[in-house]
């Protein structure tokens, strides 16, 4: 007999563990459809059971942290859908489940397939508004889709009959509930939208429960409605109905009575309309049949007033007068030219060029001796003044200073020299005489009262 390798021997501890772990990874998470029996609940708060259908049984465990979440009691016997996790209880080597949430089994998993389509459809932005279609305002024709033996379909026609009895119905049977509604009313609404009979359409049925309405929570239907080119209201059930059908459409009625109304206008209200155009239009022919009587007066009277012989009367009269009127100013513009073409005669002999022209010529040799005795004056006057501006020029001119044996000397800096205190012994000094520059050093300064005194040593 051979002995396996330690690594292949378990202990009861680790078989359990490895167990456990398997089940957990590879499970996960599973949904299961089962009976409740041996329910308890002790004072920790935790929820104890055994889920079973006719051939099997499993235990369970819902702790509570969750179970406070579930809305109903769970009772011996009750027919359930949970989520839970496969595991096992490793000290007993017990096979449970571990559940995480709980709710009645029937509408229960038609709730969770509902969240579900919700979801996926949601995700591909099927509910978003820019999606939604505005209804025609006003509606030229309505398409019905529902049964036509329900309530809902009476409901809508009742309303339409009361408030806009004018408005043409089409209605699309089908059926509402069972396994051939859904692809019944696809086929509704693809017809409609191929017909192109109607501008909107309401698809819908009375009241029931979450199964009786589940053919409206149909993907295909949800899908046809979002497909549609008109316009649909969704008008489900009650208010507080609510299907997937409701978020697709363009717009969601409460109940089928509502989307009637929604849809079509008031009769009274109508009539109101009608009754005030009516007003209008009645007022405004009067005012047009006024205002043209008075137009047609005020023409009979200008036709009365321009009869052709009181006209050709009245223009003969304008005729002679004007005739009168021209021949007379003519005659007086003609006297008028022949007066002006004698004071002109007269002027043209005053004016006689020959003589303004010898008069115009003597007063130009007058001018010419003026001018050249005025220039002539005036070029003395200032030979004068500019030999007195010379020789008071001359008596003020440095030259003639240094001419006279005067001198003016300069520091190294450029600055005439007017006092002592401008050098210091050793400063160079640039002295001016009447014939040049001398270059000199201070040797010594000595201030005097009556006059300043400077010792310079030449370098020349």
């Amino acid at each position: 007999m051979t002995l396996p390798i330690n690594n292949n021997i378990f202990t009861v501890s680790r078989l359990n563990k490895t167990v456990r772990q398997l089940l957990e990874m590879e499970m996960g998470r599973i949904w299961i459809s089962a009976e409740i029996s041996n329910f308890t609940q002790p004072s920790s708060g935790h929820w104890y059971f055994t889920l079973k259908d006719t051939n099997a049984q499993i235990r369970a465990a819902m702790f509570r942290g969750q179970n406070t979440k579930v809305t109903f009691r769970p009772q011996h016997g009750q027919q359930v859908l949970v989520r839970a996790t496969i595991t096992l209880y490793e000290p007993r080597g017990d096979y449970q489940l571990i559940v995480e949430s709980m709710q009645p089994a029937g509408d229960g998993l038609l709730q969770q397939q509902f969240e579900l389509l919700k979801q996926k459809l949601s995700a591909e932005g099927l509910f978003d508004a820019i999606h939604k279609k505005p209804l025609p305002s006003p509606a030229k024709q309505i398409g019905v889709i529902t049964s036509s033996t329900g309530a809902a379909l009476h409901d809508i026609l009742n309303i339409l009959r009361r408030r806009d009895p004018s408005l043409p119905v089409l209605i699309y049977p089908t059926a509402v509930q069972g396994a051939e509604a859904p692809m019944q009313i696809v086929h509704a609404i693809e017809l409609a939208n191929r017909r192109k009979e109607c501008d909107v359409l309401i698809v819908g049925r009375g009241g029931g429960s979450l199964e009786d309405l589940w053919a409206f929570n149909d993907e295909r239907v949800a899908r046809a409605i979002f497909a549609s080119k008109i316009p649909i209201v969704s008008a489900v059930g009650h208010e507080t109905d609510v299907t997937i059908a409701d978020f697709i459409a363009d717009l969601r009625a409460p109940t089928p009575s509502a989307a009637a109304e929604l849809i079509s206008r008031n009769k009274l209200e109508l009539l109101r309309q009608l009754q005030s155009q009516q007003q209008r239009l009645e007022m405004a022919m009067d005012y047009y049949l006024a205002k043209k009587l008075r137009a047609i007066t005020q023409l009979h009277h200008r036709l009365q007033q321009q009869h052709p012989h009181l006209r050709l009367a009245r223009q003969q009269n304008v005729l002679a007068s004007t005739q009168q009127r021209l021949a007379s100013s003519f005659q007086r513009l003609l006297q008028a030219k022949q007066h002006q073409q004698t004071q002109l005669q007269k002027r043209l002999s005053y004016q006689d060029p020959s003589s303004q022209i010898q008069a115009l010529l003597r007063q130009q040799q007058q001018l010419i001796y003026r001018m050249r005795e005025s220039i002539s004056q005036q070029l003395s006057r200032q030979r004068e003044q500019f030999a007195i501006s010379c020789s008071r020029l001359e008596s003020v001119s440095p030259l003639a200073t240094l001419s006279r044996g005067y001198s003016i000397s300069e520091t190294e800096s450029g600055e005439v020299l007017k006092n002592t205190k401008q050098v210091k012994v050793g400063d160079p000094l640039k002295t001016r005489v009447e014939d040049g520059w001398i270059t000199s050093e201070v040797v010594k300064t000595q201030k005097i009262r009556a006059k300043r005194k400077t010792t310079t040593k030449s370098d020349n």
